[in-house]
């Protein structure tokens, strides 16, 4: 996922920004969920979560292994298919956008239906070493906690539900998706909400990323621009004196880091890339810049869009006329490459005193904050809507040493919330 880490609880909680005070539930949401949790049927399901651990890190161990680079998840979607498939899930495909997906069939009839879903991708290129390195109580690998973790996560929640006998009357689609991380896009929910044979019957929607004691209740939205400016080029003694595109690039860069966003709602910006040029002794014929801006207030987004679009042009005109235009002008190309809807869960919704409920029965006062997920989509599309953790600690997110921590009480309990929060919500509480 593309994301800034916080450290809430002592752990990475992918996405996170600006969490608010902790958070309670009513008092007779709680005693309901306190109700659930202390059932008979919800005591099998948690002797299935512990005893399925070590399938669940078994799990976790051959997913990792599978490479899912950014467009190339079909090998790991395939795989996880046959897992869906054995875990007793009806209705196993891989659809026309790459998604793997099957359906717990509920008692309503088929009327609404809660997705719940975990990322395949990883944002690690193809060719990438994903061997895991067994370190103590570490497992090292890339990828292996996002969203690996909440791959694992979801086929051991499948199995708790059916062995403890829990029927819902909602259906329930458990999904591991496409296209999560940066050049994906959200494509693989943009699917399901679109596409998909299931897209009119989604009425809630939880995602599941590598964290603990969170509730994400906000869709940090994102644009995101290639620039490209274009020149004549040259020799760069022979042709000394000519415009050169990449000085026009540089005016643009000074103007964007200018620009005066509010600290809240937070919105940020940066070119993350440039790149262009053939030679040290050739002046360029193309150069470009690779910008991502963010913000979790859509109006404060299109400010940003906006104001970078004003810029371009001034810059370019500035540099035609500081230098000779004899062999032809520099002129730009803006093209986007990525973009991301905000969108917010009220705090006060029933998806989120659910999650929160389930929380505080298991002892903890999770914290809300906004983030950038496959969730944007749905709440960006009124949709009730949060992103719940995997559970298991997780360290070095998106880096090559990435971590997971094999720490069962505390991700079993973790595991709980999840699964009290999908029957309660899949019952229509």
């Amino acid at each position: 996922m593309s994301k800034r880490l916080a450290l809430v609880a002592g752990f990475a909680l992918p996405m996170l920004v600006q969490p608010v005070s902790a958070q309670t539930a009513p008092a007779p949401m709680v005693a309901k969920m306190k109700a659930l949790m202390a059932s008979p049927a919800f005591a099998k399901a948690k002797t299935s979560l512990d005893s399925d651990w070590d399938r669940i890190v078994k799990d976790l161990v051959t997913l990792t292994e599978i490479p899912a680079p950014p467009f190339k998840e079909a090998t790991r979607a395939k795989a996880y298919a046959a897992m869906l498939t054995e875990a007793g899930l009806t209705d196993v495909e891989i659809d026309a956008e790459g998604n793997a997906s099957g359906i717990r069939k509920g008692t309503g009839g088929g009327a609404p239906l809660l997705l719940v879903q975990a990322h395949l991708d990883t944002v690690f290129p193809e060719g990438t070493d994903t061997h895991v390195k067994h370190e103590g109580d570490k497992l090292r690998a890339p990828g292996i906690g996002d969203d690996t973790t909440g791959l694992a996560v979801l086929l051991a929640l499948v199995r708790a539900l059916d062995r403890a006998g829990f029927k819902t009357k909602q259906d329930i689609v458990f999904a591991g998706n496409v296209g999560e991380e940066g050049p994906g896009d959200l494509r693989g929910t943009r699917y399901f909400f679109q596409k998909s044979k299931y897209k009119d019957r989604i009425k809630q929607f939880i995602s599941i990323e590598p964290s603990r004691e969170s509730v994400t209740t906000g869709g940090v939205g994102s644009k995101r621009y290639k620039v490209i400016f274009h020149g004549p080029g040259g020799h760069s003694y022979g042709n000394f004196g000519i415009v050169n595109p990449a000085y026009a690039m540089a005016n643009a860069i000074t103007a964007f880091s200018k620009m005066q966003v509010p600290a809240t709602p937070k919105t940020t910006f940066n070119v993350g890339i440039v790149e262009g040029g053939t030679s040290v002794n050739s002046v360029p014929h193309d150069v470009a810049m690779t910008i991502d801006m963010r913000s979790e207030s859509k109006a404060e987004l299109d400010k940003e869009d906006a104001y970078l679009k004003s810029i371009l042009q001034p810059a370019v005109d500035m540099e035609n006329k500081a230098r000779s235009t004899s062999r032809g002008s520099i002129t730009y190309t803006l093209q986007q490459i990525g973009e991301r809807p905000v969108g917010q869960t009220p705090e006060d919704s029933n998806i989120v005193r659910v999650a929160t409920a389930a929380q505080n029965v298991v002892g903890v006062t999770p914290r809300y904050g906004a983030g950038s997920s496959d969730s944007n989509i749905p709440m960006s599309l009124g949709i009730p809507a949060v992103t719940l953790g995997s559970g298991f600690p997780t360290g070095g997110n998106h880096a090559l040493d990435e971590w997971v921590q094999v720490e069962k009480a505390g991700t079993l309990r973790e595991l709980q919330v999840d699964l009290a929060t999908i029957i309660t919500l899949a019952n229509g509480q």
